[in-house]
């Protein structure tokens, strides 16, 4: 088994699908519309591993509390060699994205660091 892809509410599709097109070489699939539903979505591909869905939908609001909860709290994307991880970290600084984790080794033996996408979910990038 794997997993095939991991859903996110977003309140901006166009930005964030450009999001990760930009910094992760995300291929978006076709947009989907559900006009009855008022429901919008992409699913993006990455080189291998599981895909990325984007979903909006009007009614459903940004989360505001940034508290830890239970459920999915952070992905992990592998971008292959500390030096790719700390490239990529800087680059999104230099765009003004929030690292909310500096490059380093973990306790379990990661070397990452931790970003957030434009609508605040943690991203660990990794080797």
């Amino acid at each position: 088994m794997r997993i095939e892809h991991i859903a996110i509410w977003v309140s901006d599709l166009e930005k964030m699908r450009a999001f990760y097109e930009t910094y992760f070489n995300a291929v978006a699939g076709e947009k989907y519309h559900n006009p009855s539903k008022e429901f919008t979505s992409y699913f993006l591909s990455f080189t291998e591993g599981a895909r990325l869905e984007l979903m909006h939908k009007p009614s459903i609001q940004l989360a505001t509390d940034k508290e830890i909860y239970t459920g999915i709290i952070h992905f992990a994307m592998s971008v292959g060699t500390k030096d790719k991880v700390n490239t990529l970290t800087e680059k999104l600084r230099a765009d003004n994205y929030t690292i909310a984790g500096e490059p380093r080794t973990t306790g379990d033996g990661y070397y990452e660091s931790v970003i957030l996408d434009p609508e605040g979910n943690q991203i660990e990038i990794t080797i």
